[in-house]
């Protein structure tokens, strides 16, 4: 039996995915093929409705913990990786399999973005483009706070008196 104290957190966290304004995609698709001829033929519509489509889940915790482990042997930062997870299929989102794969920059939520990682040839983790950082990045928009690899990136910096030139007294 393990101690409390040597069990490590798992690498994603779960999210309220009963707020109000909270946006889970778009859905409604099996509405069109509901009920069709083609539908009511085959055995695939008694399958589930949403294989594979998770909702509820933030991977943050990994991401951030793949970065941590750059210039590190790949066997075992997966190996760790995968233990925590309820799933492998999250490392690859962030990790390239092949060099087709391999992306600078991975978005991973709406203003989220990280670093793309590689296995090189010695088998150590590394990054796609290692010079990238929030410093040098903008944001799309400026309405939302935009974060790379964890670090907030393109907010204006509000004056003390809020820009109505009063010292607020």
């Amino acid at each position: 039996m393990k101690d409390s104290k040597t069990k490590k957190d798992m690498l994603y966290r779960r999210v309220n995915t009963r707020t109000h304004n909270v946006r889970h995609g778009t859905g409604g698709e099996a509405r069109w093929h509901r009920n069709t001829k083609a539908a009511r033929s085959s055995d695939a519509a008694r399958g589930k409705m949403r294989a594979g489509l998770r909702h509820g889940l933030d991977y943050t915790p990994l991401y951030k913990f793949l970065l941590s482990r750059v210039g590190r042997p790949w066997d075992a930062t997966f190996s760790e990786a995968k233990a925590r997870l309820d799933s492998d299929d999250a490392i690859f989102r962030m990790v390239a399999r092949s060099d087709e794969e391999r992306r600078p920059i991975i978005r991973t939520g709406e203003s989220s973005y990280f670093s793309g990682l590689y296995i090189d040839g010695d088998g150590l983790l590394q990054k796609v483009d290692p010079t990238l950082s929030a410093k040098n990045m903008t944001p799309g928009c400026h309405c939302c706070t935009h974060t790379f690899n964890g670090d907030v990136f393109g907010l204006k910096k509000m004056p003390d008196d809020f820009g109505n030139g009063q010292d607020g007294g």
